[in-house]
């Protein structure tokens, strides 16, 4: 019986690099805080904000009668399905069998620099099943 020829370390090296490289269809590509445009898992469903819709809240350097909010226009996608949908900071929206919160948004608002949207990061919150 012929044994194969045993494994390079310039093959070993191309195999995990590859690895690393596949991902299947809307799997999300790390956690965390997302950018525009940048897909995150959440603990069930994947969630990338696709849009700036508003940001009102009060800079911090100022004093503001009202706080404002942020609120994010989200591709939310698990299993087979998706949805866009508009997510406001604090309040949580129903989700397949849960719900789904941006829990926070940096960069703060500042009266003396504009926040660009490249700038923007979105932390989202899952609690529920899937």
């Amino acid at each position: 019986m012929t044994q194969p020829p045993p494994l390079t370390l310039f093959s070993a090296a191309a195999i995990l690099a590859l690895t690393g490289c596949v991902h299947g269809p809307g799997t999300p590509l790390r956690e965390g805080p997302a950018r525009l445009g940048e897909t995150v898992s959440v603990g069930g469903p994947s969630v990338r904000p696709v849009r700036l819709v508003e940001d009102s809240r009060c800079p911090d350097n100022a004093r503001c009668i009202w706080a404002g909010r942020v609120v994010v226009r989200a591709l939310v996608s698990g299993g087979r399905w998706s949805r866009t949908m508009d997510l406001t900071l604090g309040q949580p929206a129903p989700v397949a069998d849960g719900a789904l919160t941006l829990v926070a948004v940096t960069p703060g608002k500042s009266t003396t620099r504009p926040v660009r949207p490249r700038d923007y990061r979105f932390t989202f919150d899952f609690q529920g099943g899937l």
